[in-house]
């Protein structure tokens, strides 16, 4: 509980301190998370994503500056991917935004996927209510940068900007497997390459195909994320999208979309680690590899069997 009142009150050591427990699924961080939740749901939560290469941290640390410079904390989620020798993350965004590392209104967490699909750390969510709850304005979630899996950032961001580039063979790359229809707003970063006016026009052409379901038309906007251009563009952008989601109560559906994900993940997750240590821990486990490598049963049948057993 002195863990728990030190984050209330914005404590750098005591937040890192949670998260590293959360990472390394300490089961102590459990009932803080529990104490922690109610302090959450003030952040506005914001979601970077594209293919690796595309400038995600530099916009992110621009993003960051901009905010900085209207008085606003922020928190920094870099989901980098895993070494395969330590299993922490490898790509150290927080060297690459240094600049803000002294910066008392700025907490950066670089975190490892650990073999998490989506381009989502398995934690990124505990660790997204932690800054909540620590008195973060504003939280940002640099995905891993993965390509087509990285869908699963929607779920967790009120806003989300997907970044593309041009001159990488394929003009649109965010155009794939629904990343399209993830963005509330698109950047075509590294804007002074040759074929950054094409690029963007593609997606334009591309969004209007679409329907703005929620009332919102999607924006594509132009950056050069080394050089600070269009980075304030990009970041009011951001803000009129937050507007917009307030004044259309489109916030608190989010909020309520994520929390249904959020639920139904963690109890997926507590179902099938309960279940497998049920399974094992008799013996049964081991009885069933054998029966379908002897080819009596098949895997199919075999995982029936087990939630038959089970009650479900």
């Amino acid at each position: 509980m002195d863990l728990l009142q030190k984050i209330l009150q914005g404590d750098l050591r005591a937040t890192a301190r949670l998260m590293t427990m959360i990472e390394n699924g300490a089961p102590e961080s459990i009932p803080i998370l529990k104490s922690l939740y109610r302090h959450t749901g003030k952040a506005y939560v914001i979601g970077v994503t594209g293919p690796p290469g595309s400038g995600k941290s530099t916009l992110t640390d621009g993003i960051t500056e901009e905010l900085r410079l209207r008085g606003k904390t922020v928190g920094i989620v870099a989901v980098d991917p895993t070494s395969p020798f330590t299993g922490g993350a490898i790509l150290a965004d927080r060297i690459r935004m240094q600049r803000h590392s002294l910066d008392s209104g700025v907490f950066i967490r670089s975190m490892a996927t650990r073999g998490h699909l989506g381009g989502l750390a398995g934690a990124t969510n505990a660790v997204v209510d932690v800054l909540d709850a620590a008195g973060k304005d504003y939280i940002l979630i640099e995905t891993v940068g993965v390509g087509q899996d990285e869908i699963e950032v929607v779920r967790s961001a009120h806003t989300s900007i997907v970044v593309a580039i041009p001159g990488m063979g394929d003009d649109i790359q965010a155009i794939k497997a629904g990343v399209m229809e993830i963005g509330d707003l698109f950047v075509v970063n590294k804007a002074d390459r040759d074929g950054a006016d094409k690029t963007a026009m593609e997606i334009e052409m591309t969004l209007h195909l679409g329907k703005a379901t929620d009332g919102w038309r999607p924006r594509v906007l132009k950056t050069v994320a080394v050089k600070g251009e269009g980075v304030a563009q990009l970041t009011q952008a951001i803000l009129e999208h937050q507007a917009f989601l307030h004044q259309t109560d489109g916030r608190r559906q989010k909020g309520k979309d994520r929390i249904y994900w959020v639920f139904y993940e963690l109890l997926r997750e507590r179902l099938t680690t309960r279940l497998i240590e049920k399974v094992a821990s008799n013996g049964t486990l081991d009885a069933f590899i054998e029966r379908i490598a002897a080819r009596e049963t098949d895997p199919y049948s075999a995982v029936d069997e087990v939630l038959m057993k089970a009650g479900l």
